[in-house]
Protein backbone atom coordinates (compact mmCIF):
# COMPACT_ATOMS: atom_id res chain seq x y z
CA UNK A 1 0.00 0.00 0.00
CA UNK A 2 1.17 3.60 -0.61
CA UNK A 3 -0.84 5.41 1.59
CA UNK A 4 -2.28 5.02 5.15
CA UNK A 5 -5.59 3.30 4.75
CA UNK A 6 -8.10 5.26 7.31
CA UNK A 7 -10.56 2.64 9.18
CA UNK A 8 -13.70 1.88 11.36
CA UNK A 9 -14.17 -1.62 12.84
CA UNK A 10 -17.34 -1.82 13.89
CA UNK A 11 -18.61 -4.39 16.74
CA UNK A 12 -16.43 -4.89 19.13
CA UNK A 13 -17.17 -8.74 20.60
CA UNK A 14 -14.98 -11.43 20.33
CA UNK A 15 -14.30 -11.33 16.57
CA UNK A 16 -14.03 -7.24 17.10
CA UNK A 17 -11.64 -7.45 20.37
CA UNK A 18 -10.57 -10.47 20.17
CA UNK A 19 -9.45 -11.54 16.57
CA UNK A 20 -9.71 -8.44 13.82
CA UNK A 21 -8.39 -5.69 16.22
CA UNK A 22 -5.51 -8.13 17.23
CA UNK A 23 -4.55 -8.96 13.66
CA UNK A 24 -4.57 -5.74 12.61
CA UNK A 25 -1.50 -4.68 14.87
CA UNK A 26 0.62 -5.93 13.26
CA UNK A 27 -0.11 -4.45 9.87
CA UNK A 28 1.31 -1.22 8.68
CA UNK A 29 0.01 1.93 6.94
CA UNK A 30 -3.10 1.78 8.69
CA UNK A 31 -4.95 3.65 11.05
CA UNK A 32 -8.26 2.56 12.96
CA UNK A 33 -9.60 6.39 13.45
CA UNK A 34 -12.86 4.66 15.54
CA UNK A 35 -13.64 1.35 17.30
CA UNK A 36 -17.79 1.37 17.61
CA UNK A 37 -19.77 -0.69 19.91
CA UNK A 38 -23.59 0.20 21.18
CA UNK A 39 -21.93 -1.55 24.20
CA UNK A 40 -19.45 1.70 26.03
CA UNK A 41 -17.75 0.03 27.63
CA UNK A 42 -16.92 -2.82 24.41
CA UNK A 43 -15.78 0.32 22.89
CA UNK A 44 -14.00 1.40 25.57
CA UNK A 45 -11.81 -1.80 26.09
CA UNK A 46 -11.06 -1.75 22.41
CA UNK A 47 -9.19 1.60 22.81
CA UNK A 48 -7.87 0.73 26.01
CA UNK A 49 -6.19 -2.74 24.85
CA UNK A 50 -5.23 -1.71 21.08
CA UNK A 51 -2.96 1.87 20.68
CA UNK A 52 -3.84 2.33 17.16
CA UNK A 53 -7.48 3.17 17.87
CA UNK A 54 -7.66 6.33 18.10
CA UNK A 55 -11.47 7.31 19.32
CA UNK A 56 -14.27 5.28 21.19
CA UNK A 57 -17.69 5.39 19.67
CA UNK A 58 -21.48 3.85 20.39
CA UNK A 59 -23.09 5.14 17.00
CA UNK A 60 -21.74 4.08 13.93
CA UNK A 61 -22.55 6.38 12.12
CA UNK A 62 -20.23 9.22 13.45
CA UNK A 63 -17.37 6.85 11.42
CA UNK A 64 -19.42 6.52 8.19
CA UNK A 65 -20.05 10.66 8.23
CA UNK A 66 -16.15 11.32 8.54
CA UNK A 67 -14.95 11.78 5.07
CA UNK A 68 -11.59 10.69 6.15
CA UNK A 69 -12.43 6.93 6.96
CA UNK A 70 -12.58 4.81 3.81
CA UNK A 71 -13.54 1.47 4.79
CA UNK A 72 -15.41 0.31 7.47
CA UNK A 73 -14.84 -3.75 8.99
CA UNK A 74 -19.13 -4.87 9.88
CA UNK A 75 -17.98 -7.50 13.00
CA UNK A 76 -21.75 -7.24 14.74
CA UNK A 77 -24.19 -9.90 15.15
CA UNK A 78 -25.62 -11.78 12.22
CA UNK A 79 -29.16 -9.59 12.19
CA UNK A 80 -27.10 -6.11 11.76
CA UNK A 81 -24.63 -6.96 9.10
CA UNK A 82 -27.62 -6.00 6.17
CA UNK A 83 -28.22 -2.73 7.60
CA UNK A 84 -24.75 -1.22 8.40
CA UNK A 85 -22.92 -2.79 5.83
CA UNK A 86 -25.92 -1.13 3.62
CA UNK A 87 -25.28 1.93 5.00
CA UNK A 88 -21.71 2.03 5.20
CA UNK A 89 -22.02 1.32 1.09
CA UNK A 90 -24.32 4.32 1.03
CA UNK A 91 -21.74 6.30 2.78
CA UNK A 92 -19.16 5.66 -0.38
CA UNK A 93 -17.48 3.40 2.25
CA UNK A 94 -15.64 -0.19 1.31
CA UNK A 95 -16.94 -3.17 3.64
CA UNK A 96 -15.59 -6.06 5.44
CA UNK A 97 -18.50 -7.97 6.63
CA UNK A 98 -17.97 -10.86 9.12
CA UNK A 99 -19.75 -14.13 7.71
CA UNK A 100 -22.25 -15.18 7.07
CA UNK A 101 -23.23 -11.82 4.67
CA UNK A 102 -26.92 -11.54 6.35
CA UNK A 103 -29.32 -13.85 7.62
CA UNK A 104 -30.24 -15.51 4.56
CA UNK A 105 -29.42 -15.23 0.54
CA UNK A 106 -31.71 -12.66 -0.84
CA UNK A 107 -30.60 -9.79 1.62
CA UNK A 108 -27.08 -11.22 0.81
CA UNK A 109 -27.32 -10.77 -2.98
CA UNK A 110 -28.74 -7.11 -2.23
CA UNK A 111 -25.87 -6.11 -0.69
CA UNK A 112 -23.77 -7.59 -3.41
CA UNK A 113 -25.49 -5.88 -6.14
CA UNK A 114 -25.38 -2.36 -4.27
CA UNK A 115 -21.90 -2.56 -3.51
CA UNK A 116 -21.14 -3.72 -6.94
CA UNK A 117 -23.50 -0.94 -8.68
CA UNK A 118 -21.79 1.74 -6.38
CA UNK A 119 -18.27 0.30 -7.62
CA UNK A 120 -17.28 -0.73 -3.70
CA UNK A 121 -15.82 -3.34 -2.39
CA UNK A 122 -17.26 -5.69 -0.16
CA UNK A 123 -15.91 -8.51 1.24
CA UNK A 124 -17.08 -11.36 3.92
CA UNK A 125 -14.71 -13.47 6.32
CA UNK A 126 -14.59 -16.38 5.16
CA UNK A 127 -11.18 -16.39 7.08
CA UNK A 128 -10.79 -20.54 5.71
CA UNK A 129 -9.94 -19.15 2.74
CA UNK A 130 -6.90 -17.79 4.01
CA UNK A 131 -6.08 -20.52 6.11
CA UNK A 132 -2.75 -22.07 4.99
CA UNK A 133 -3.65 -25.50 4.82
CA UNK A 134 -6.70 -24.56 2.74
CA UNK A 135 -4.78 -22.99 0.65
CA UNK A 136 -1.96 -25.91 0.11
CA UNK A 137 -5.45 -28.42 -0.42
CA UNK A 138 -6.56 -25.74 -3.15
CA UNK A 139 -3.16 -25.98 -4.82
CA UNK A 140 -2.97 -29.93 -4.98
CA UNK A 141 -5.98 -29.99 -6.22
CA UNK A 142 -5.94 -27.74 -9.37
CA UNK A 143 -2.32 -29.44 -9.66
CA UNK A 144 -4.48 -33.06 -10.01
CA UNK A 145 -2.45 -34.79 -7.22
CA UNK A 146 -6.17 -35.65 -6.05
CA UNK A 147 -6.87 -36.74 -9.60
CA UNK A 148 -10.89 -35.98 -9.43
CA UNK A 149 -12.32 -35.41 -6.10
CA UNK A 150 -15.69 -37.48 -6.27
CA UNK A 151 -16.66 -36.82 -2.94
CA UNK A 152 -16.30 -34.98 0.21
CA UNK A 153 -17.49 -35.83 3.81
CA UNK A 154 -17.24 -33.31 6.30
CA UNK A 155 -18.07 -33.22 10.14
CA UNK A 156 -18.22 -30.25 12.52
CA UNK A 157 -19.45 -31.74 15.99
CA UNK A 158 -19.17 -30.95 19.14
CA UNK A 159 -20.24 -32.11 22.74
CA UNK A 160 -22.90 -30.00 24.94
CA UNK A 161 -21.50 -26.01 23.73
CA UNK A 162 -24.52 -24.67 22.51
CA UNK A 163 -23.44 -20.83 22.43
CA UNK A 164 -25.45 -17.95 24.19
CA UNK A 165 -28.31 -20.29 24.85
CA UNK A 166 -31.24 -17.72 24.88
CA UNK A 167 -29.46 -14.71 23.23
CA UNK A 168 -28.85 -14.27 19.79
CA UNK A 169 -26.94 -16.95 19.01
CA UNK A 170 -30.24 -19.18 19.32
CA UNK A 171 -32.92 -16.75 18.41
CA UNK A 172 -33.50 -17.37 14.08
CA UNK A 173 -34.96 -13.76 13.29
CA UNK A 174 -31.64 -12.37 14.84
CA UNK A 175 -29.14 -14.72 13.74
CA UNK A 176 -30.67 -16.86 11.22
CA UNK A 177 -30.33 -20.05 11.65
CA UNK A 178 -28.28 -22.04 14.39
CA UNK A 179 -24.82 -24.50 13.94
CA UNK A 180 -25.72 -24.83 10.12
CA UNK A 181 -25.67 -20.93 9.27
CA UNK A 182 -22.40 -20.70 12.26
CA UNK A 183 -19.95 -23.55 12.04
CA UNK A 184 -21.50 -24.77 8.41
CA UNK A 185 -20.75 -21.98 6.61
CA UNK A 186 -16.96 -22.14 7.08
CA UNK A 187 -17.35 -25.71 6.09
CA UNK A 188 -19.04 -25.66 3.08
CA UNK A 189 -17.21 -22.21 2.35
CA UNK A 190 -13.89 -24.58 2.02
CA UNK A 191 -15.12 -26.92 0.44
CA UNK A 192 -16.89 -25.02 -2.58
CA UNK A 193 -13.44 -22.97 -2.76
CA UNK A 194 -11.11 -26.23 -3.09
CA UNK A 195 -13.41 -27.91 -4.97
CA UNK A 196 -12.70 -24.48 -7.60
CA UNK A 197 -16.52 -23.13 -7.96
CA UNK A 198 -18.50 -26.02 -7.63
CA UNK A 199 -22.31 -25.54 -8.54
CA UNK A 200 -24.81 -26.76 -6.97
CA UNK A 201 -27.58 -28.98 -7.99
CA UNK A 202 -29.77 -31.10 -5.50
CA UNK A 203 -29.47 -31.01 -1.73
CA UNK A 204 -31.19 -32.21 1.20
CA UNK A 205 -31.17 -31.75 4.59
CA UNK A 206 -32.55 -32.62 7.87
CA UNK A 207 -32.00 -29.94 10.80
CA UNK A 208 -33.19 -30.67 14.46
CA UNK A 209 -33.32 -29.01 17.75
CA UNK A 210 -33.34 -31.32 20.41
CA UNK A 211 -30.82 -30.58 23.19
CA UNK A 212 -31.98 -27.83 24.95
CA UNK A 213 -35.78 -27.82 24.33
CA UNK A 214 -35.77 -26.90 28.25
CA UNK A 215 -33.42 -24.45 28.13
CA UNK A 216 -33.31 -24.26 32.51
CA UNK A 217 -32.63 -27.90 32.18
CA UNK A 218 -29.87 -28.07 29.08
CA UNK A 219 -26.28 -28.69 31.02
CA UNK A 220 -22.89 -27.64 29.62
CA UNK A 221 -19.88 -29.71 28.58
CA UNK A 222 -17.21 -27.33 29.72
CA UNK A 223 -17.82 -23.58 29.70
CA UNK A 224 -20.06 -21.83 27.60
CA UNK A 225 -18.73 -19.74 25.08
CA UNK A 226 -20.71 -16.36 24.11
CA UNK A 227 -22.15 -16.62 27.71
CA UNK A 228 -22.70 -13.15 27.96
CA UNK A 229 -25.65 -13.04 25.37
CA UNK A 230 -27.14 -15.65 27.10
CA UNK A 231 -30.87 -15.51 28.17
CA UNK A 232 -32.04 -18.89 29.16
CA UNK A 233 -34.71 -17.29 31.89
CA UNK A 234 -36.34 -15.25 29.05
CA UNK A 235 -34.73 -15.77 25.39
CA UNK A 236 -35.26 -18.15 22.54
CA UNK A 237 -34.22 -21.18 21.15
CA UNK A 238 -35.46 -21.82 18.08
CA UNK A 239 -32.51 -22.70 15.58
CA UNK A 240 -30.75 -26.36 14.84
CA UNK A 241 -28.18 -27.77 17.13
CA UNK A 242 -27.75 -30.66 14.83
CA UNK A 243 -27.58 -30.73 11.00
CA UNK A 244 -27.25 -33.75 8.60
CA UNK A 245 -27.32 -34.15 5.01
CA UNK A 246 -26.36 -34.65 1.46
CA UNK A 247 -25.51 -32.23 -1.35
CA UNK A 248 -24.77 -32.53 -5.17
CA UNK A 249 -22.41 -30.73 -7.18
CA UNK A 250 -21.40 -30.79 -11.17
CA UNK A 251 -17.74 -31.62 -9.54
CA UNK A 252 -18.81 -33.56 -6.24
CA UNK A 253 -21.39 -34.80 -3.77
CA UNK A 254 -20.71 -33.33 -0.56
CA UNK A 255 -22.00 -35.12 2.74
CA UNK A 256 -21.97 -33.48 6.15
CA UNK A 257 -22.95 -33.79 9.75
CA UNK A 258 -23.02 -31.05 12.41
CA UNK A 259 -23.61 -30.68 16.04
CA UNK A 260 -23.51 -27.85 18.49
CA UNK A 261 -24.40 -30.21 21.06
CA UNK A 262 -24.75 -34.07 21.21
CA UNK A 263 -24.50 -36.60 24.03
CA UNK A 264 -21.26 -37.92 22.21
CA UNK A 265 -18.25 -36.91 23.92
CA UNK A 266 -15.96 -35.99 20.93
CA UNK A 267 -15.32 -32.90 19.19
CA UNK A 268 -14.95 -34.26 15.50
CA UNK A 269 -13.88 -31.01 13.37
CA UNK A 270 -12.44 -32.37 9.89
CA UNK A 271 -13.15 -32.66 6.52
CA UNK A 272 -12.35 -35.80 3.93
CA UNK A 273 -11.47 -35.07 0.24
CA UNK A 274 -11.43 -38.46 -1.73
CA UNK A 275 -10.12 -38.35 -4.91
CA UNK A 276 -9.55 -40.74 -6.91
CA UNK A 277 -5.23 -40.56 -7.31
CA UNK A 278 -5.15 -39.32 -3.71
CA UNK A 279 -7.02 -37.89 -0.63
CA UNK A 280 -6.83 -35.57 2.61
CA UNK A 281 -8.02 -35.29 5.79
CA UNK A 282 -8.11 -31.38 7.09
CA UNK A 283 -8.28 -31.48 10.39
CA UNK A 284 -10.16 -27.82 11.16
CA UNK A 285 -7.93 -25.00 11.69
CA UNK A 286 -4.94 -27.25 11.72
CA UNK A 287 -2.89 -29.57 9.72
CA UNK A 288 -3.91 -32.39 7.35
CA UNK A 289 -2.77 -35.26 5.96
CA UNK A 290 -2.72 -36.53 2.12
CA UNK A 291 -2.42 -39.90 1.28
CA UNK A 292 -0.84 -41.00 -2.13
CA UNK A 293 -3.25 -43.34 -4.48
CA UNK A 294 0.01 -45.01 -5.85
CA UNK A 295 2.14 -45.30 -3.05
CA UNK A 296 -0.43 -45.93 -0.48
CA UNK A 297 1.86 -43.55 1.79
CA UNK A 298 0.22 -41.37 4.13
CA UNK A 299 2.10 -37.86 5.46
CA UNK A 300 0.70 -35.16 7.93
CA UNK A 301 1.70 -32.17 6.85
CA UNK A 302 4.40 -30.16 9.05
CA UNK A 303 3.46 -26.17 7.83
CA UNK A 304 3.91 -23.09 9.45
CA UNK A 305 0.17 -21.42 9.93
CA UNK A 306 0.13 -18.05 9.65
CA UNK A 307 -3.15 -15.54 11.04
CA UNK A 308 -5.63 -16.02 8.46
CA UNK A 309 -7.18 -13.21 9.84
CA UNK A 310 -4.37 -11.09 9.71
CA UNK A 311 -3.62 -12.26 6.16
CA UNK A 312 -7.45 -11.84 4.81
CA UNK A 313 -7.03 -8.34 6.73
CA UNK A 314 -4.22 -7.23 4.66
CA UNK A 315 -5.56 -8.61 1.47
CA UNK A 316 -8.76 -6.53 1.94
CA UNK A 317 -6.71 -3.34 2.02
CA UNK A 318 -4.68 -4.01 -0.86
CA UNK A 319 -8.22 -4.89 -2.88
CA UNK A 320 -9.19 -1.33 -1.92
CA UNK A 321 -5.50 -0.29 -3.63
CA UNK A 322 -5.80 -2.52 -6.68
CA UNK A 323 -9.61 -2.71 -7.54
CA UNK A 324 -9.09 -6.63 -8.13
CA UNK A 325 -11.47 -8.97 -6.53
CA UNK A 326 -9.79 -11.56 -4.14
CA UNK A 327 -11.14 -14.74 -3.72
CA UNK A 328 -12.96 -13.47 -0.01
CA UNK A 329 -14.86 -10.78 -2.17
CA UNK A 330 -18.83 -11.38 -2.05
CA UNK A 331 -19.01 -12.15 -5.37
CA UNK A 332 -17.26 -15.32 -4.77
CA UNK A 333 -18.67 -16.20 -1.78
CA UNK A 334 -22.91 -15.83 -2.70
CA UNK A 335 -23.08 -19.69 -3.85
CA UNK A 336 -22.10 -20.61 -0.13
CA UNK A 337 -24.79 -18.71 1.47
CA UNK A 338 -27.59 -19.74 -1.33
CA UNK A 339 -26.49 -23.18 -0.40
CA UNK A 340 -27.34 -22.15 3.64
CA UNK A 341 -30.84 -21.48 2.20
CA UNK A 342 -31.40 -24.31 0.04
CA UNK A 343 -30.02 -26.71 2.65
CA UNK A 344 -32.97 -24.79 5.23
CA UNK A 345 -35.49 -25.09 2.64
CA UNK A 346 -34.97 -28.81 2.47
CA UNK A 347 -35.96 -29.60 6.07
CA UNK A 348 -38.64 -27.01 6.22
CA UNK A 349 -40.02 -28.56 3.15
CA UNK A 350 -38.92 -32.14 3.99
CA UNK A 351 -37.74 -33.20 0.96
CA UNK A 352 -34.70 -32.83 -1.56
CA UNK A 353 -34.40 -29.53 -3.78
CA UNK A 354 -33.30 -28.44 -7.02
CA UNK A 355 -30.85 -25.48 -6.40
Amino acid sequence: MNKKRVIAVIGCGRLGYGTHLRAMEKIEDLRIKYACDIIPEKAHAAKEKYPMVENEITDYKVALNDPEVEAVWVLTPNYSHYTITMDALRAGKHVFCEKPITVNYALSKEMADDANRRGLMLNIGVCNRFHRSVELIEQMNREGKLGNIYHVYCSFRSCRSIPGLGGPFTTRSQSGGGVLIDWGIHFFDLILYILGGAKLKTLTCNTYNEMAKDMKAYRWKGEMWAENTSDVEHGTNDVDDFVTGFIRTDKASISFNGAWAQNVDQNEMFVDFLGDKGGVRLSYGKQFTFMDGSTLESVTTDHEIPNMFRIEDKAFLEEIETGVKNRSHVDNVLESARLLDLLYKSSELGHEVEA
